[in-house]
């Protein structure tokens, strides 16, 4: 039987509470139409606060266990579903992590991941908020399968995806907040927005996996005022383990969709294409350098 997934690609606004409560509304939607996994976008309670640097934003911030947790897990047990969801997490004072937590169907945590890659680039001054996760990669079992849960700028680098492939995940999920600069041209937004979805699919052939992926949608503006704010392209989508899409959200409008993943079929691709029997391991050593002169 297939593994029914629920996706949701939201537009938020400064209403936290209204956010929360659309989310939770579309949750039951995509559980009355048969999900079984829900995935939610990054940092999805809030507008994407990390625009500019402003310690007041660390207000926003909550424990894991607590009161997200504890909202989602009551529906997660009601609607009998997973969820994964993505935290502005406070662990101890001035030491903050950005940190997606899965959600079994009986509302307990399955276990959290910490995003492990953190950007610093204009308007997206993660650095200032996010110290870099320090729990590795490595996927969560849960009632739906052993998901591979990494966050948004991990989505570029091939060896998170491979090192969750390498310990066994069934699926590899990214939330996800990435949108176009407003300077840039057309062109160059499209490009940039086609080359997301090009590396993610490559994760998805070169592990026989499929990808889900989850973006925000929507613009946002810059409270400092430096910037023209950010246009979240949203794009969401589901890939299979050859890298075909079997579903990709539009640009612009918020969407909740229920989509069909075959986890049985990754077993077959491995078995045409056996890249992991054929990888070199005893010639990788240099993998570990930052630079080979």
């Amino acid at each position: 039987m297939p593994l029914k997934v629920g996706i949701i690609q939201q537009h938020n606004t400064q209403d936290a509470e209204d956010n929360v409560r659309r989310l939770s509304e579309k949750c039951r939607t995509l559980a009355q139409q048969g999900a079984q996994l829900i995935v939610m976008q990054e940092l999805h309670n809030s507008l994407y606060f990390c625009q500019t640097e402003d310690v007041d934003k660390f207000d926003l911030a909550e424990t894991i266990p607590g009161p997200s947790t504890e909202y989602f897990g009551k529906l997660g047990r009601e609607l009998g579903v997973v969820i994964v969801i993505s935290l502005f997490e406070k662990r101890a004072a001035g030491l903050y992590h950005n940190t997606a937590v899965i959600i079994e169907s009986n509302g307990t945590i399955a276990g959290k991941y910490r995003k492990m890659h953190i950007p610093d680039d204009p308007a997206y001054y993660e650095k200032f908020y996010f110290t870099p996760g320090d729990l590795g990669f490595h996927p969560i079992n849960t009632s739906v399968g052993r998901l591979g849960v990494l966050v948004c700028w991990d989505q570029w680098y091939p060896e998170a995806a491979r090192l969750m492939a390498l310990q066994g995940a069934e699926l590899l999920i990214y939330p996800t907040a990435i949108g176009f600069e407003s300077s840039d041209t057309t062109d160059e937004q499209e490009r940039q927005r086609e080359a997301w979805i090009t590396v993610q699919r490559g994760h998805a052939v070169a592990n026989g996996l499929p990808v889900i992926t989850v973006n925000r949608v929507g613009f946002e503006p810059d409270p400092s005022g430096r910037t023209k704010g950010i246009q979240f392209w949203g794009s969401s989508f589901v890939a299979g383990p050859q890298g075909e899409l079997l579903y990709r959200a539009d640009s612009r409008n918020e969407c909740e969709q229920v989509i069909k993943v075959d986890l049985e079929r990754s077993e077959q691709v491995r078995r045409w294409w056996p890249f992991l029997r054929d990888r070199r391991i005893d010639k990788y050593g240099d993998i570990l350098r930052r630079f080979i002169d």
